[in-house]
Parts: C-alpha cells; sequence; structure tokens
C-alpha cells in the first residue's frame, strides 16, 4: 500500500494508466503534450511583444506548475493573497506580484517574514490614503521597505483608483511614506470589461496615469512596471502598452493565468477573437489548448434520456457554465472514442452530473466519460493532486495543489 506522496519517478516505475483502471474516478487529469504547447506558445507570444509574462498563480497553485513556467521564461508569479504568497515561496518563487491590496495584520506580518530574505521580490497594491497609512505604520516599525504599485480601478468593478483626485489623494500619501513605500508603477485587472472599446479605453488611462508618475518624479528609482492583463484580453494589453512608447525604463508585465491548461468556455472564445484579430497570435498558429479532463464513470443509465456520472460540483467548475463530455471509453476497447455531440450534462450536484444521452446510444454503467471545464480556476481548487498523463494516458507525474 502507498502512504508516502509519490515523486514523479516513482510514479513512472508504479505504471498508473487511467484508462487500465489503476487510478480511482472521479479524477483530474492534466495532458503533458498540451500542457507544454501552451506553455511554448503564450511564451512565443510574450517574447513576440517583448514584454515579460507573471502568470496568474491562483489558476493553480500548484508550484510544480509555478517552476515549469518560470524555467519556461516566466519573469514573476502573480498571485492573490498572502497565504497563496507563502505557500509560493515555500516552494521557491522569488518574484511575486500579489496583485491586491496588502491589507490586515496577520497578511503584513506574513510579508514581513518573507522580506528578511533579501532575494525576495515583492510587488503589492495601493488604491487609497487610509491603506497607505496602514501599510506605511506597519513597515515602518518592522524597518523594511516595500514596493507598491498604483491599483487603477473602472466603475462598478474592483479595487483601484476612480478619479484624478483619487489618483493625488494616493500619491500625496505615498509622499508621507516614500522611505518605506516604494511606488514602481501602476497595474490594472481589465477583465470585467466586455467591449474591446472599453478596454482599450481603460487601458489608455492607465497609460496616461503612468506618464503622469513618470514625469512628475513619484517613481522610486529603478525600473518601473506597467502590467494588466488576464486571459481574455492579453492581446489588447500588449498592443497598448507596447503602443505607448515607454521604452526599457519600464517593464511590461502580462499576467495571464488560465492559459496553461485553457478551457472549451469563455477563454476559448477569447482565443477565437485573439486568433482572428491578433497578427502575433496569428503567425505563431495552433492557439491555445484545452488541457484538462475530469474523468469520470457512468454510475446509472436509470431512464431513456439519462445517465448518471459519477461527477459534480465537488470535482469540476459549474459558475461559467457546466463541462461538456469530451471522451467516451468502455473498458477493455483500444481506445477513448468522440463523445457524441448530442451529449449534454443537464444538471450537476454535489457528486453526480445529469447526461442528457438519446434512446438507443451506446452507454453503460462503467463507462468512462472525460469532460472538458470552462473557467480552469475554481477546477484546480477541488483536487489536492492532479494527474499528468502522456498520449497514452499514462500517468507520467502528480500535480499537488496549495489552497
Amino acid at each position: 500500500m502507498l502512504t508516502a506522496p509519490l515523486t514523479t519517478e516513482a510514479v513512472a516505475a508504479v505504471g498508473w494508466n487511467v484508462l487500465r483502471e489503476d487510478v480511482s474516478l472521479p479524477c483530474a487529469v492534466l495532458y503533458e503534450e498540451r500542457l507544454q504547447h501552451n506553455l511554448t506558445w503564450m511564451q512565443r507570444f510574450i517574447e513576440e511583444y517583448g514584454v515579460k509574462l507573471a502568470p496568474h498563480g491562483k489558476t493553480t497553485m500548484a508550484p510544480k506548475l509555478f517552476a515549469r513556467q518560470i524555467a519556461g521564461g516566466a519573469w514573476g508569479i502573480t498571485l492573490a493573497t498572502a497565504q497563496q504568497v507563502q505557500a509560493a515561496y515555500t516552494h521557491g518563487v522569488r518574484r511575486v506580484l500579489m496583485m491586491n491590496q496588502l491589507v490586515g495584520r496577520q497578511n503584513m506580518e506574513i510579508v514581513s517574514r518573507l522580506l528578511e530574505d533579501a532575494h525576495f521580490d515583492f510587488y503589492c497594491l495601493v488604491d487609497s490614503a487610509a491603506q497607505i497609512e496602514q501599510l506605511g505604520t506597519f513597515f515602518l516599525a518592522k524597518g523594511q521597505r516595500v514596493q507598491v504599485l498604483l491599483e487603477v480601478g473602472v466603475e462598478d468593478g474592483r479595487a483601484g483608483v476612480r478619479s484624478e483626485a483619487q489618483v493625488a489623494e494616493v500619491l500625496e500619501a505615498l509622499g508621507r511614506w516614500k522611505n518605506t513605500l516604494e511606488l514602481r508603477g501602476v497595474e490594472l485587472f481589465e477583465g470585467l470589461l466586455k467591449d474591446e472599446a472599453a478596454v482599450r479605453g481603460f487601458l489608455g488611462r492607465a497609460v496616461e496615469v503612468m506618464r503622469r508618475l513618470v514625469a512628475d518624479g513619484h517613481l522610486a528609482a529603478g525600473k518601473a512596471i506597467l502590467t494588466g492583463a488576464g486571459s481574455a484580453w492579453y492581446d489588447v494589453v500588449a498592443d497598448v502598452f507596447t503602443d505607448a512608447g515607454f521604452g526599457d525604463a519600464v517593464d511590461i508585465v502580462l499576467r495571464p493565468g488560465c492559459y496553461l491548461t485553457h478551457d472549451i468556455g469563455a477563454y476559448r472564445e477569447a482565443q477565437e477573437r485573439i486568433l482572428a484579430a491578433n497578427p502575433v497570435a496569428r503567425k505563431l498558429r495552433a492557439g491555445l489548448l484545452p488541457a484538462q479532463h475530469i474523468w469520470s464513470y457512468v454510475q446509472s443509465v436509470p431512464e431513456a434520456g439519462r445517465g448518471i456520472l459519477g461527477m459534480g460540483k465537488r470535482d469540476a467548475a459549474f459558475d461559467a457554465g457546466l463541462p461538456e463530455p469530451a471522451l467516451h471509453y468502455r473498458p477493455g476497447e483500444d481506445a477513448p472514442r468522440m463523445a457524441p455531440a448530442h451529449w449534454k450534462l443537464a444538471k450537476m450536484m454535489d457528486q453526480h452530473a445529469y447526461l442528457d444521452i438519446q434512446r438507443g446510444d451506446d452507454i453503460q454503467p462503467g463507462d468512462m466519460i472525460a469532460c472538458d471545464v470552462s473557467h480552469p480556476c475554481l477546477t484546480f481548487d477541488k483536487w489536492r493532486t492532479l494527474l499528468v498523463v502522456n498520449a497514452h494516458y499514462d500517468v507520467i507525474d502528480l500535480v499537488e495543489t496549495y489552497f
């Protein structure tokens, strides 16, 4: 009986195979060839634009995948909370953009402990005088300096300054703490906007704020940072920010997180737009590929037109659309086949999914179904361990998550 975590070498030696039913279902599977394709594709996109990549690690919270992204050329890792920052640091990440405001004593304590490592390059966001006073007071007492970025926001959005008056208030507050808080640049998140014109307008506003900071000497000495880009509009962010003409004085940093596994929902739609509109993406061809499945058994076929799968809301994201059946396999067959196009999930419960089928479909209890997912962030966080498989469905690695 295996009781200890398996290394990659140990997994290969055990010789598990998903189709041979060597692993318990349901299980979350990552496809090695597609992971590598997506990692390489995005890094090439970044290099074509001459910008930097700091993928959002909250998508996977998988240090093994962080390491692959950094080894593949990523400048750093983006994270959302102090706890995530600590987990990433513990597993070797030494440059972090925490794209949230650092608020609360224990959260500041976590960052303070990590900043004792002189090699740890950390950034967080500011958007109000009150928050700046809290940060400044805490880190002055610690005798530490913190690098911050000014967050620019939109009406009805999340955090971030909305007006020139708010920008002025933040800059005035930072001026009182310039020996403790180092302003390094500007950050935004454009992913809440659905219209390209609105996205471009928002990005243009951030560029103008950045120009003001540079021209008026508000930035700390050294390379400045202008950063944006979730997984839906990264091409537009790259266009607008590189066209701004800041040159070598400013590092432009893009932060998409979902590209590594991609999906068959909103991000597939975004990628289709990018491939149609962006010349760099068209040059790279192929585009991103969905690299994650949830495999489960058919539990029951209790009535005509209905199958029940042994997976549910505890196994796969459902906030951005239900999973979609992709592959159908009956143990003992040579290989999986494509699931019929008319098979659709009707609803999900905690541990069950209702599969709409048709009378006479060749499906029975014990069959295995692989489902594509939409919104990988809320699928990764349901699993402590995901299986990495090769083209033959051999398990070649394990990926652990740290949510």
